[in-house]
């Protein structure tokens, strides 16, 4: 009986964001493992004592980014981290971006900018500002040419907290054909997912957003999964992911354009795709069964 550790947050006195995650462990159990929901952040837990451990919802680790960095290097010694170490240290910081584009992968076109550097922004069009470590929109917003100044105001408030912001063109095809999830797991494509968009305009950057406004099922096209293909294989040690979410939007072309991969703890909506319960409950079990 393999024992399976689903790596999650404490909520504190907040309801838990995770509702597939007592789906999960239910439908590991039902089919033989001893699994259950441990925090990440619990020095009671003995990671080494089980056979796998799966980084499912450890939606805080932005704000922690070098306590949760230690974890992952520390349990991937201890016993078998899906995703890798490795992996997940390099999407935590999203100028990955960038050794994906040098690699021929279609992106949104990326600029960096480290603190210190100046804040050098776009004149003629709509623009995003993100940080290089986030999840959930967290310090995100976006700007029309004309706001500067406020742009200009959340770099400086982003740098004196030591982020490094990414610049980025805003897709207006967002707006109309939305952002789309491909989700994969044990390699293969599992489900996707299409939602609206999340920025709009004149959203402060540090309020609360909606990470995931009208999400629905979707069917990708043979362009999004060649596209979602390509980031996957351009990944290193990609033969080690277990889980992978590829989002995409439509370029000025109308083609598909990488926005960003997720691969350390993506929200799988299996409420909204049940159907994919037993896949995924079969490539966890194939995972812990494999010699660590």
């Amino acid at each position: 009986m393999p024992r399976i550790a689903l790596a999650t947050y404490d909520p504190g006195a907040e309801p838990g964001a995770d509702t597939d995650l007592p789906v999960l462990v239910r439908a590991l159990t039902d089919a033989g493992a001893e699994a259950e929901a441990r925090y990440w952040d619990d020095p009671a837990v003995d990671w080494g004592g089980y056979d796998l451990v799966v980084i499912r919802s450890t939606w805080d680790y932005s704000w922690r980014a070098a306590e949760f960095a230690a974890w992952v290097e520390r349990t991937g010694t201890l016993t078998r981290l899906a995703n890798p170490a490795p992996v997940v240290r390099w999407n935590t910081d999203k100028r990955y971006l960038g050794e994906l584009a040098a690699a021929g992968v279609p992106t949104v076109p990326t600029r960096y900018l480290a603190p210190g550097e100046p804040a050098r922004l776009p004149a003629g069009h709509e623009f995003v500002i993100k940080p290089t470590s986030g999840a959930g929109a967290r310090f995100a917003a976006r700007y029309t040419p004309e706001e500067h100044d406020t742009a200009a105001r959340q770099l400086a408030r982003m740098h004196a907290e030591g982020f490094t912001a990414m610049v980025q063109p805003y897709m207006p095809g967002i707006d109309v054909g939305g952002e789309r999830a491909l989700q994969f797991f044990g390699g293969r494509l599992l489900h996707a997912s299409r939602k609206g968009a999340v920025l709009s305009p004149g959203t402060p950057y540090d309020a609360d957003k909606v990470a995931h406004p009208g999400l629905e099922r979707w069917k990708p096209t043979d362009a999004e999964l060649a596209l979602a293909e390509k980031a996957l294989a351009s990944v290193p040690g990609s033969a080690g992911l277990l889980y992978a979410r590829v989002d995409v939007v439509d370029g000025d072309d109308g083609e598909p354009r990488l926005m960003e991969l997720e691969l350390v703890e993506p929200n799988l909506f299996l409420w909204l795709h049940p159907d994919s319960l037993p896949r995924v409950t079969e490539a966890i079990l194939t995972a812990a069964g494999d010699p660590a």
